[in-house]
């Protein structure tokens, strides 16, 4: 049986950077032919990132996508690369985009892989998978292939597939079975959810049985906008032995040595097979010969705990939502509390200290003990620790208006989001918004106060797992050695936003740990108000939660993006109409 030298590059590409990620392609496929490598596969869309959304539309778009791949074809060549073939996502169409006038019916523009070689393009191939679900709008942008691409390559006969054709059964899959193949690659842009990597090696599992094949599954990491991407790729073989997996969350190169039946006799360029598909099959010449020595193992990367997970992937989402968009720094208010407490520790770990402004806002409210701690946070990450007393400027607007009660509460807010406001247009930072998701849910915010920002990395963590994140984070640098970052004061008072004598979250909402989890049957199970009492809920608790979720969806509209981490985040994922007279009555 052959043996193929497979490299998995699991690489962090940009949105709309064609030159940028195309020399990443470069660069990553040089370190793979040094490995030794014979076939490498980089994520899908992987020369336009991923998701390119509206730009689709674009026909000036469309076309530097294609551009840029005949373009990186001979570049590969000219770095002495040609014998490598390479599979790389792109953007490409054989139409006009679908809501232009000129739409043709079965045509338009495509989801697509390529396999570059000898400076060109060997073969392509259409995602025949759609996914319109939760952040997936792909019946929107693309037409769906009806074709599965095989390429014979050094004796082994390769389907190319790409991320959701492996998520539903059927279609490409079972078609690779009956065309015979060896090896399915299958190229992801595979966003990070909490414990999606329990999922997807069963179902990686399956689809191997399913095509009677070994699946190589190559996913991106990085930040784009509200999705982060994990990496998490693998190798599992046709009897559902998990040969080698990377870590998560880094670019990485996963070199495997994969021994793979023989291809058979070479069938017609295109049949006709089951599923309405046709097989379009393709031949490599001369790659890379078998290296000599010992073989190459991947390894197999052990998942680690909840926590350390989405830790990493809220750096990461903060990490590159700044980066990719060219923000020198960040600035948040530092309350004394757990939620900026958290807030300003993920962005010392994604930017380091030195990018890192944190100002604490106190007012006449204020507790001795919440300055103190929002200090020694300041100490303990080394960010740059600013105070500006917002009770003067408070004054000045009693002085000059009649305002009382909750108006009094909100203005304090305002007069904060002013001032991060004023540091972000004077100095140029990213204003860091600190709001949890269970505070979002139930609309416990001022708009144009503690919701001012342009991103938050909390949004869509629960109050409860907040708790969770802080004790690990700490627990972790204990373990290395190193100062806790978070204040223990933060993590064990009780949470407030202290706009009036003695107040405490507590006054207006349950506790959270009976708010928590009727807001995750509500928001991410979609459960009524059945399905929650029955759930052992107390119903007027429940009534009294989804009051308070349904009329705040006006403030979650304005809210600023921040990293996806659950199977239902606010924004793309759950999109409810703000005027909307449907209630769950009890």
């Amino acid at each position: 049986m052959p043996t193929l030298r497979l490299a998995l590059s699991q690489v962090n590409p940009t949105v709309g950077d064609l030159a940028g990620n195309a020399e990443l392609v470069r660069t990553w496929s040089r370190r793979a032919a040094d490995a030794g490598a014979q076939l490498v596969a980089f994520p899908e869309m992987m020369l336009t990132g991923y998701p390119v959304e509206d730009l689709v539309f674009r026909r000036s778009f469309v076309a530097a996508s294609k551009a840029a791949l005949e373009q990186l074809a001979a570049d590969l060549a000219a770095d002495g690369l040609g014998d490598l073939p390479v599979v790389v996502g792109y953007l490409d169409a054989d139409g006009p985009p679908q809501v232009s006038g000129d739409a043709q019916p079965g045509r338009g523009a495509r989801n697509a892989a390529a396999l570059l070689h000898q400076g060109g393009v060997v073969a392509t191939y259409f995602k025949h998978h759609l996914p319109n679900y939760g952040v997936f709008d792909e019946d929107r942008y693309f037409i769906p292939g009806d074709a599965l691409t095989v390429v014979r390559i050094g004796g082994v006969d390769v389907a190319l597939t790409i991320c959701e054709d492996l998520w539903q059964a059927g279609g490409p899959f079972a078609v690779a079975r009956q065309a015979g193949v060896g090896l399915v690659v299958n190229i992801n842009g595979s966003p990070y959810e909490l414990n999606k990597d329990d999922i997807r090696l069963p179902l990686v599992r399956r689809r191997a049985a399913e095509a009677g094949a070994t699946i190589a599954y190559v996913n991106m990491i990085g930040g784009q906008d509200e999705l982060v991407f994990e990496g998490d790729s693998m190798i599992v073989g046709a009897d559902g032995t998990l040969l080698t997996r990377a870590p998560q969350f880094v670019e990485h190169l996963l070199v495997h040595d994969v021994e793979l039946p023989e291809a058979g006799e070479r069938g017609a360029d295109e049949e006709q097979l089951a599923d309405g598909m046709r097989v379009l099959r393709r031949t490599v010449g001369s790659i890379p010969a078998a290296p000599t020595g010992p073989a190459a193992a991947g390894g197999v990367m052990e998942p680690v705990a909840d926590e350390a997970e989405v830790w990493q992937a809220l750096v990461l989402g903060l990490r590159d939502y700044v980066n990719k968009n060219r923000f020198p720094s960040v600035v948040l208010g530092l309350s004394g509390g757990i939620d900026s407490a958290v807030v300003a520790a993920l962005a010392v770990d994604a930017l380091g200290p030195q990018r890192v402004v944190g100002v604490s806002l106190p007012s006449q409210h204020s507790s001795e003990h919440s300055r103190a701690d929002a200090e020694d946070l300041g100490k303990r990450t080394g960010l740059d620790y600013r105070v500006e007393p917002i009770q003067p400027m408070v004054d000045t607007f009693l002085a000059n208006m009649s305002l009382s009660g909750v108006t009094v509460e909100n203005l304090q807010a305002r007069v904060r989001g002013v001032i991060l406001m004023a540091l972000s247009n004077q100095e140029g930072h990213l204003v860091l918004t600190t709001g949890n998701k269970s505070e979002l849910a139930v609309g416990y915010s001022t708009l144009y106060g503690d919701s001012v920002g342009g991103f938050n990395p909390v949004k869509d963590v629960w109050k409860t797992l907040i708790w969770r994140l802080a004790k690990w984070r700490n627990a972790d640098a204990a373990s290395r050695g190193e100062t806790p970052p978070i204040p223990e004061n933060s993590i064990g008072k009780p949470p407030s936003a202290e706009l009036s004598p003695g107040q405490l979250d507590s006054d207006s909402l349950p506790e959270y740990d009976v708010l928590d989890p009727i807001l995750i049957g509500y928001v991410d199970g979609d459960l009524g108000r059945h399905g929650l009492v029955e759930s052992g809920h107390d119903p007027a608790v429940v009534d009294r939660v989804l009051r308070l979720v349904d009329v705040a969806e006006y403030k979650r509209r304005q809210s600023a993006p921040g990293t996806k981490i659950s199977m239902k985040a606010f924004g793309r994922d759950r999109r409810l109409p703000i005027t909307n007279r449907w209630r769950e009555h009890g």
